[in-house]
Parts: C-alpha cells; sequence; structure tokens
C-alpha cells in the first residue's frame, strides 16, 4: 500500500501538467492576395485546313491525250505544260486561216485599185455614180474580209495553243483522272487533275455567333481591348503538337450558318514545310483581344457550394473566414478569370481549405509561387500575355 501512494502521486502530477499545456492556435492556412493585371484573352476552337488556291484542270478543245509531262504528287509552276492533246486537226485549222487571210488581202490589193479609178472617172463623168459606189463598197467589204480573216487566224493559233494544256497557277498536282489515249473534250464535267497551292494555307475556324456577339460587345463596352494589326493565331495539331508557325485572322464570314448557329473565321499559315494538308483537323488558338484590370485566381482555390455555384474563401485582416460566391467566365492557363465576386487586395485560401470554415479563424501564410502574375513571368511570358480561354459551366 506505501508503495502505490508515490506511484499514484506521479501519475495525478504527469495528469496535471498535461491539463496545464496551452491551446492549440488556429489553422495554418496559405493564402495569396488577389491582384489585377492585364491578361490576353484566347479561344480554342476546332478547324480544318483548306488550300490557299485550287485549280481543276480541264482542256478547252477537243482531242486525244498524247502525252502527260508531269509525276502526279510533284510540284508545278505556273505555265508549266501537264498534257498534250493531239493537234493535227488544230494545225490544218491555223493554216487554213492563214490561206484565207492571204486570199483576202490579195482580194483587198485589187479592189482598192479599182475605187481609186472610179473615184476619177466620175469626177469626169466618165462612169455613173453608182459603179463609183459600188466600187467603194468592194474595197471596204475586201477590208472587212481581211480583219475576220485575222480574227479566224487568231481563233485557231489560240485553238492550237489549247492542245498543251498548262498548269493555270503553282502549286502541288493530285492524280491524273484521265489516261493517255483517252478523249476529252471542251467544256466537260470531270477535271483532268486538280492543283492545290499549299503555302501558305488556310484554316477554317467554326466559332459561335453567340461567343462572338459577347466578345464584340465587350470590345465596345471597353472591357477588352484589341492591340493593332492582325489577330495571331496557332495551331495544336492531331496528334497534339503545336505548330511552330504563327498564323492571322483575315477574315470572318458575314453570315451565321443557320443549321449549326456558327460562322467561319478563316486564318492564313505559312506552310514552307508542307505539315499542314488540305483536310486536316486542327484546334485552333485566337488572340481575340487583351482585358485590362482582369482578376485571376488559381483553379485549385475554386471550389462549388451545394448550387453548383463557384466559390472562394476569403481571409479578413482579423484572419476570419467567409465564402465568396463569384463569376469564372473563362480560364487563364491554369488560372480562373474572376468577373464578379472579388476585389483586388483581398485575401483568398489556397491551401489548406480542408481546415477552414466559414466563421472559423485561421493563421494565413502567404504562398510563393502561386498561379498569378509571378508564375507567369516564370513560365516564360510577360503578366501581360497570359491566355484566357472560354470555360465551360462558367459560374452565373
Amino acid at each position: 500500500m506505501k508503495k502505490l501512494i508515490p506511484a499514484l502521486g506521479l501519475l495525478l502530477s504527469a495528469c496535471g501538467s498535461e491539463s496545464q499545456q496551452p491551446p492549440a492556435g488556429p489553422p495554418e492556412v496559405g493564402v495569396m492576395t488577389v491582384r489585377s493585371e492585364s491578361v490576353s484573352l484566347r479561344t480554342e476552337l476546332p478547324g480544318r485546313t483548306n488550300a490557299y488556291e485550287t485549280s481543276e484542270v480541264r482542256p478547252q478543245v477537243n482531242g486525244l491525250i498524247q502525252k502527260r509531262f508531269f509525276e502526279e504528287g510533284e510540284r508545278v509552276g505556273a505555265g508549266q505544260p501537264l498534257y498534250r492533246i493531239d493537234s493535227a486537226p488544230y494545225e490544218a485549222a491555223v493554216a487554213s486561216a492563214r490561206a484565207a487571210l492571204a486570199q483576202a488581202q490579195a482580194t483587198i490589193a485589187s479592189t482598192a485599185a479599182q475605187a481609186r479609178r472610179y473615184g476619177e472617172l466620175v469626177e469626169i463623168n466618165a462612169i455613173s455614180r453608182q459603179e463609183a459606189e459600188n466600187a467603194q463598197a468592194a474595197a471596204a467589204q475586201a477590208r472587212a474580209s481581211v480583219a475576220a480573216q485575222q480574227a479566224a487566224l487568231r481563233s485557231a493559233q489560240i485553238d492550237l495553243a489549247r492542245t498543251t494544256i498548262r498548269a493555270p497557277i503553282a502549286g502541288r498536282v493530285n492524280r491524273s483522272t484521265y489516261t493517255v489515249g483517252a478523249l476529252v473534250s471542251a467544256g466537260q464535267a470531270d477535271a483532268l487533275t486538280t492543283i492545290q497551292r499549299l503555302d501558305p494555307i488556310y484554316v477554317d475556324i467554326q466559332q459561335s455567333s453567340a461567343d462572338l456577339l459577347r466578345l464584340r460587345k465587350q470590345i465596345m463596352n471597353g472591357d477588352i481591348s484589341r492591340d493593332g494589326g492582325d489577330a495571331r493565331v496557332q495551331l495544336r495539331l492531331e496528334d497534339g503538337s503545336i505548330y511552330p508557325e504563327t498564323g492571322t485572322l483575315k477574315f470572318t464570314e458575314v453570315s451565321v450558318d443557320p443549321a449549326t448557329g456558327s460562322q467561319v473565321v478563316r486564318a492564313v499559315f505559312p506552310n514552307r514545310q508542307g505539315l499542314l494538308m488540305p483536310g486536316m483537323y486542327v484546334r485552333a488558338e485566337l488572340v481575340q483581344g487583351t482585358k485590362r484590370d482582369a482578376l485571376v485566381v488559381p483553379q485549385q482555390a475554386v471550389s462549388r457550394d451545394e448550387k453548383g455555384r463557384p466559390v472562394v474563401l476569403v481571409v479578413d485582416k482579423q484572419g476570419k473566414v467567409a465564402q465568396r460566391v463569384i463569376e469564372t467566365p473563362q480560364t487563364v492557363g491554369t488560372n480562373w478569370l474572376v468577373s464578379k465576386g472579388l476585389k483586388a487586395g483581398e485575401r483568398i485560401i489556397v491551401e489548406g481549405q480542408q481546415n477552414a470554415r466559414p466563421g472559423t479563424t485561421v493563421k494565413p501564410v502567404a504562398m510563393k509561387g502561386v498561379p498569378g502574375k509571378e508564375q507567369a513571368s516564370a513560365g516564360g511570358k510577360p503578366a501581360g500575355e497570359q491566355a484566357a480561354s472560354p470555360s465551360q459551366g462558367e459560374g452565373r
């Protein structure tokens, strides 16, 4: 019994020392201060590549194909011979027209001389005035016949030249649909081959008319500013890689497709290496403008409430936590662009949200390297060059 008393005293002493420890302080959370900055508004849209120029090669005269001068798939220059049609009938037509012209020229000499003589004779009343007028008319008819035969010769020469079918544009020639020995005719529906100019190359992008209308309203209201010059466009290829060349926006279709509710936006890209081919599916990233004094927050700081609205946890100067509903119309890289619900200078929790509840007090610790200006600069882009793209299911 005497041995148990000292042991009991030690146990009570230990319990007393534990009860005297100070209570735990508020939990630490990582916070960042919201700052305003300029961001480049970007949107990523689907598109298809199209040739810069396309020419369907058709014959302009009738005849048999005697020779093909090109290899399918090669590059050809403008004016380069592609096919030769049997020229014998057209050479004969040129010879006939040349002979008819010579005959008309011979006639004009005699009729002109007769008209001069009759003109002298009518002055001395040696012949009737009617005879003189007939001579003048015959001379005029001879001159007109010469002009007609000259035109006929020129037409025959044009047809002869057309027996050599030449490339109307420079580009890459596709497969030939006709072989040597095939009979072709002027104005036929089927093309002999097709030539496409691929450098530069077009990219036709489908953009929702509602998105385009919203963008134009933002520009009119001054919420977004447009930089001078053509808008820049970047491409993501089918394999996920980024196309190395930057394109420019050249054209927006003036009408909306009633079936899809979208407009075609056309961009042009250099294609010196021939990586882009007509018909390829691509994703185009358009720089639409710059938003001044924009607020961006990390995506990790944003959660959803029971109504599905985007919310953040705001910490005031006393360390008290409050939940704030915000609107996030677009993403900016890995951040959200905030249009409503926050002000510059406010602190939001980016780490440790599980330790914070609205109405509780926390110990805020400033985070370094959180998405924002610092991260944008570290990533090789200035703060004003962060990319913003439309979000899916924006909070409203």
